[in-house]
C-alpha cells in the first residue's frame, strides 16, 4: 500500500505540473498542509493519548520539506524517467549508505539482488533517458537524499500515525519560507489543486503513515530496494490511468526487478557490528 502510495504521487505530480496546471511551490504548499490536515483528522480516531505537539521531530520535518520541494521543482527540469531514475537511485543510496555506516554487512545473495533491481530499474529507463538538466539531477538527487534520510529516521518510530502528523504539521510553520518566493511563481487551477490535495490528504499523508508503520519491521536494505519497484507500479499506472502503451520492456524490468527485491528480501544478513 505503500508503495502504491508513492507511485501515486508520481502521478498525480506528473498530471498537475507537466501542463502546468499549477506551479511547484503551490503544489508543495497544498500537498503538505492536506496531509497534515488529514493525518491530524486520522489521530483524532484513534483510541490513543499521545499528543501531536511531542510526536515527530524537527530533523525528519525538515527533511519531508526539502524533499517535497525538491521533487516538485525538479520536475520542471527532467523528463519522467530521468527524474525517477535519480531519485530512486539516490534514496536507494542513501539508505543503503547509511546502514553499512551503522555496520550493516550484506550477504552475498543481498548483493546479487541488488545488482539485479538496479540492472532491471536502469533498463526501464534507458529507453527514454535523455541528457538530463545538471540544475534538475541536482534538485532532484537532494529530493532523493532527503527522502532516504526520511525513511531511515523512521525506522524508529513507536507510533507511525501520530510520528507523521507530527512531522507533517512541523513544515507548516517551515513553509513561511517558501511564501516570498510564492509571489512571483503563483499558478494555479482548480483541477491542479484538486491533484496537489489528494497527493497530500491520500497518497502522501495516508501514504506515508503506512510507510512509517512498516519500516520498524523490516531491514533497511529491503526498505531500499523495494522503492525501486514504484516506477514499475507508477508506469502501470499510467497504462491504466493515462492509456500508455505496456511495452515488452516493461514486462521485461518488471520481473527482473521484483525477482532482485525478493533476493534481498530472502536473502540471510550477517549480525552487525
Amino acid at each position: 500500500m505503500a508503495l502504491l502510495a508513492f507511485a501515486g504521487n508520481s502521478v498525480l505530480c506528473r498530471l498537475a505540473l507537466t501542463d502546468p496546471l499549477i506551479d511547484p511551490l503551490s503544489f508543495t504548499l497544498i500537498r503538505l498542509v492536506s496531509g497534515a490536515i488529514m493525518l491530524l483528522l486520522l489521530t483524532r480516531f484513534t483510541q490513543s493519548t499521545v499528543s501531536i505537539s511531542k510526536q515527530g521531530n524537527w530533523p525528519s520535518s525538515i527533511a519531508l520539506l526539502i524533499y517535497a520541494l525538491a521533487f516538485s521543482i525538479a520536475y520542471q527540469f527532467l523528463d519522467t524517467a530521468t527524474g525517477a531514475l535519480i531519485l530512486f537511485a539516490s534514496v536507494q543510496l542513501t539508505m543503503l549508505t547509511i546502514s553499512l555506516f551503522k555496520g550493516y554487512r550484506f550477504a552475498i545473495l543481498e548483493w546479487i539482488g541488488l545488482g539485479l533491481a538496479l540492472a532491471g530499474f536502469a533498463y526501464l529507463m534507458l529507453p527514454g533517458l535523455q541528457a538530463p538538466s545538471i540544475l534538475g539531477s541536482a534538485i532532484m538527487t537532494c529530493a532523493g537524499i532527503a527522502w532516504g534520510v526520511y525513511s531511515i529516521r523512521g525506522a524508529s518510530s513507536k507510533s507511525a500515525i501520530h510520528d507523521t502528523a507530527g512531522n507533517f504539521i512541523r513544515t507548516l510553520p517551515l513553509l513561511i519560507f517558501v511564501l516570498p518566493f510564492l509571489w512571483y511563481s503563483w499558478q494555479i487551477t482548480a483541477s491542479g489543486a484538486i491533484y496537489a490535495i489528494l497527493s497530500g490528504a491520500i497518497t502522501s499523508g495516508l501514504g506515508y503513515a503506512i510507510w512509517y508503520a512498516v519500516l520498524p519491521h523490516i531491514r533497511s536494505s529491503i526498505a531500499a530496494v523495494s522503492q525501486l519497484s514504484v516506477p514499475v507500479i507508477a508506469a502501470l499506472g499510467g497504462v491504466l490511468l493515462v492509456g500508455e502503451t505496456l511495452s515488452a520492456n516493461l514486462i521485461v524490468s518488471a520481473s527482473v526487478i521484483l525477482g532482485g527485491i525478493l533476493l534481498v528480501v530472502f536473502g540471510k544478513s550477517k549480525t552487525p557490528k
